[in-house]
């Protein structure tokens, strides 16, 4: 179990650093590359909270603030790629 939370503690936060980086530097291969990793966050995520149910309120909790957060910066750097290529066009 501890290794299974280290990986998901490890996948998460190079999830939040990797869609800041997408979000200041965006392309299109590093939004997918950012939608994988909130992918393993989400997957992990639930694996663990599968495991010991016990903690689901405060995991679900966590999870979401994540989610959300991750989720509205991958979607401005999804937008200001969308801006560049306009400009380019």
């Amino acid at each position: 179990m501890l290794m299974e939370l280290i990986t998901h503690i490890i996948i998460a936060l190079s999830s939040v650093a990797y869609a800041s980086y997408t979000l200041y530097v965006p392309s299109k291969s590093k939004l997918h590359i950012s939608y994988g990793l909130i992918s393993l966050t989400l997957v992990s995520g639930t694996y663990l909270t599968i495991i010991t149910p016990s903690h689901m309120v405060q995991a679900c909790t966590s999870g979401l603030a994540y989610s959300g957060a991750v989720l509205v910066m991958t979607m401005f750097a999804k937008r200001k790629l969308a801006e560049i290529k306009l400009e380019k066009d």
